[in-house]
């Protein structure tokens, strides 16, 4: 290939493509760091985490609002994520960029597949709590979040695929979180290892935060 010529992944359109997952991205990591704040009211008792969701449930065109921004973001990762998967998989095949592969991080090489188990357990998680029609035992629980969330992490197989989805999302935020500073120019060769270090603490930090709630239940510290 002559020196002038650009791999598939310089292209403008992939350009583009990783600006929107960058994006897209942005959105996503700030929604779980709201949600994650929110859910964290359980430790202080029902009374806090039930007044949090009629509080939200009392400004429906809010909701409404923040939940289509999140839907085509979501659409719009996965999407891209997908396109630039394929580009990057064809631009491997021409030899050089394997080299690259193999001193990818582990965060970086299990994008897709931590992407795939989120997103699955982003659907589990929609039809366990917010639509109230798996892992429930039928139960109406009305408006006590609190003891639905009880209820539902009383469940080991619940709380292990939930611990488990947040410690792939650690992996996904650290890689993402450091991307999407790379993709829009605000990381270089200086202040890489910082970036780095900043987005895995905020892998680390969303996870833990979230498996703190299910470990808490699991081990009778909120009942």
């Amino acid at each position: 290939m002559p020196e002038s010529s650009c791999s598939p992944c310089c292209q403008p359109a992939s350009i583009g493509k990783k600006i929107i997952m960058a994006l897209t991205g942005l959105v996503l990591a700030g929604f779980v760091l709201g949600h994650m704040s929110g859910n964290l009211l359980m430790f202080k008792g029902p009374q806090a985490i039930n007044a949090y969701a009629e509080w939200l449930h009392s400004h429906p065109g809010a909701l409404w609002i923040a939940r289509f921004i999140l839907i085509l973001s979501v659409i719009g990762h996965i999407w891209t994520g997908i396109l630039l998967t394929l580009e990057n998989r064809a631009a491997r095949a021409g030899g050089p960029a394997i080299d690259a592969t193999r001193r990818a991080s582990i965060s970086s090489r299990t994008m897709p597949y931590s992407g795939i188990v989120i997103l699955a357990f982003l659907g589990f998680h929609l039809l366990h709590y917010t639509f109230r029609k798996v892992a429930l035992g039928g139960k109406d629980f009305g408006e006590d979040v609190y003891a639905m969330v009880v209820f539902g992490f009383s469940s080991p197989a619940v709380s292990v695929f939930y611990i488990v989805s947040m410690l792939l999302l650690c992996l996904h935020l650290s890689h993402g979180v450091s991307s999407v500073f790379q993709t829009l120019g605000l990381r270089n060769e200086r202040w890489r290892g910082r970036v780095d270090l900043i987005a895995t603490a905020y892998g680390w930090i969303i996870a833990l935060g979230f498996i703190s709630i299910p470990l808490a239940v699991l081990l009778g510290c909120i009942k």
